[in-house]
C-alpha cells in the first residue's frame, strides 16, 4: 500500500485533490449517509417497471453493498408498490427504509401501514409550480404539509420534508415557508432539492450555506443529471456538511436520471479520503443487476460499471499494459478492476489494436510465427474490424492468423 491517499494498490488520482489549498474549507461530515432511491425514482424514468420480486431483489443487493437507507417506494402508486414496501419491510434487511408520500394525511396513512422507518414527503415549493403545475392555493399547500408532517412525527415516522422545485423558488420566500412547516408540523430532515438538476457547483455552495443560516436540522442532497452536474453538486453539498446523499444505482431517474450513487461514492473515496461504508467490490454487480431487471441501456463506457472500462483495444495501451502489468495496472486505470468488482482488464482485438495486441493473442494460441507475419496478421485483422465494424472473437481472430501463416508457408 501507498503512503499517501491518493495513490495506493486500488487508485492512483492526483496529488492536488489532497492540497491543503483545496481541503482546507472542507466540512465533510464524520457519518455520511446513502438514501438509494432507485426503487421509486428510478422507476419514473420512462419505460421502467419493476415488479414486486425485482424491487426485493434489488433492495437485498442495495443491503449487501452496504446502503444505508432505501426508499421502498410511494404506496399510494399501486397495490404492486404497496406489498413490494411491506415485504421490504418485512425482511429486515438491515437498512432504514423509507416511503415515499405526498403531503397529505391520507398518503403519510399509507405509509404508516407499510411498517416503514420514515417517509420523505413532497411539497411544490415554488410559486410558478404551485400555481401552474398544481394550480393550488399556496395557503392549501401550507396547511396540507403542516398536518400530514405533524400526524407522520405522532406516529413515530421519521419526516424528511421534501420540497419540490427548491432549487427555482425564491430563496427567502420558500425558507419562510420551510420554518414555518418545521415550527407547525414537524421536519427531521429537509432535502435541498434541485429537481430539474439546474444549480451550477458553484451556486451550491451558496445554496448550501443560505439555508443553514435559517435551518438547524439535518439537510440532505436529492439532485437530478439535467446538465449532467448531480455528482459534483451532491459532492459540493457533502463538503459543505450534508449529511445524507439521495441517489440511484447507474442514475436511472426520470429526465436525465439521478446521481448515480457509484460515482459518487468511488469520487468520495478517492479523491476526497471519505469512506461512506459502501462495500464498492459489489458495486459492478449492482449495477447490473439493475441494468437487467430495468431495461435500461448503459454505455459500455459508463464511469465505474461500464463493461468495457478495462477492456484495451488500443495498441499503444495494449503496450502500456504489457509493460506495467496488473501491478502497476493503475498507471493505466484510475481505480483497479477488483475495487469496484470489474473481472481484469484484457486486451481485446479490433481496428485499434497494435502488433504487441496480436503477440499476445498469438501467444495465448499457442501459434508462433515470424514478425513479418505478425505484421500481416495486425493489417489484417484491422481490415477485418474496419469491413464488419466489430470487434474480433478469438476464433475470427484465429482464422486470420491461420489464414496468413498458411498463404506464406
Amino acid at each position: 500500500m501507498a503512503d499517501h491517499p491518493w495513490k495506493t494498490d486500488d487508485w492512483f488520482v492526483s496529488e492536488w485533490n489532497y492540497a491543503p489549498e483545496v481541503t482546507k474549507e472542507f466540512n465533510f461530515s464524520k457519518n455520511i449517509k446513502i438514501h438509494d432511491v432507485t426503487l421509486r425514482d428510478g422507476e419514473q424514468q420512462t419505460g421502467v417497471i419493476l415488479t414486486k420480486d425485482e424491487k426485493i431483489r434489488i433492495a437485498e443487493a442495495l443491503a449487501e453493498a452496504g446502503v444505508h437507507r432505501i426508499e421502498a417506494g410511494m404506496p399510494v402508486v399501486s397495490p404492486a408498490d404497496n406489498e413490494a414496501i411491506k415485504e421490504i419491510v418485512r425482511r429486515n434487511l438491515g437498512p432504514q427504509i423509507f416511503s415515499f408520500a405526498r403531503c397529505m394525511k391520507d398518503d403519510v396513512k399509507r405509509a404508516i401501514d407499510t411498517g416503514v422507518n420514515g417517509v420523505v414527503m413532497e411539497i411544490p415549493s415554488s410559486k410558478h409550480l404551485v400555481d401552474i403545475a398544481y394550480r393550488w392555493p399556496m395557503e392549501k399547500a401550507i396547511e396540507t404539509s403542516i398536518e400530514a408532517t405533524r400526524y407522520a412525527h405522532e406516529n413515530g415516522l421519521e419526516v424528511v420534508f421534501f420540497p419540490i422545485d427548491f432549487s427555482r423558488a425564491e430563496l427567502k420566500w420558500v425558507i419562510d415557508l420551510i420554518d414555518r412547516v418545521a415550527k407547525e408540523g414537524h421536519m427531521d430532515a429537509l432535502a435541498l432539492v434541485d429537481t430539474f438538476g439546474v444549480v451550477s457547483p458553484h451556486a451550491m455552495r451558496y445554496f448550501v450555506r443560505e439555508v443553514q443560516k435559517r435551518i438547524k436540522t439535518r439537510l440532505e442532497a436529492h439532485f437530478h443529471q439535467d446538465f449532467g452536474l448531480g455528482v459534483a453538486n451532491t459532492i459540493m453539498a457533502l463538503s459543505e456538511g450534508v449529511e445524507v446523499m439521495h441517489t440511484t444505482v447507474l442514475g436511472v431517474g426520470e429526465r436525465s436520471g439521478n446521481t448515480p450513487m457509484e460515482d459518487v461514492v468511488m469520487a468520495l473515496k478517492t479523491m476526497y479520503g471519505v469512506d461512506v461504508g459502501i462495500d464498492t467490490t459489489k458495486l459492478t454487480a449492482l449495477a447490473n443487476l439493475v441494468q437487467r431487471l430495468t431495461g435500461v441501456v448503459v454505455p459500455t463506457n459508463k464511469s465505474i460499471v461500464g463493461s468495457s472500462l478495462y477492456q484495451i483495444e488500443s495498441g499503444i495501451i495494449a503496450s502500456w499494459f504489457k509493460n506495467c502489468g496488473e501491478r502497476n495496472a493503475t498507471e493505466l486505470f484510475p481505480i483497479r478492476w477488483s475495487a469496484v468488482g470489474q473481472p481484469p482488464a484484457e486486451v481485446v482485438m479490433g481496428k485499434g489494436s497494435g502488433i504487441d495486441s496480436v503477440n499476445l493473442w498469438l501467444e495465448q494460441l499457442g501459434m508462433q510465427v515470424s514478425e513479418e507475419d505478425a505484421l500481416k496478421i495486425t493489417a489484417a485483422v484491422k481490415a477485418y474490424s474496419l469491413k464488419n465494424k466489430k470487434m474480433l472473437s478469438r476464433g475470427e481472430f484465429r482464422d486470420i492468423a491461420k489464414s496468413v501463416v498458411s498463404l506464406d508457408a
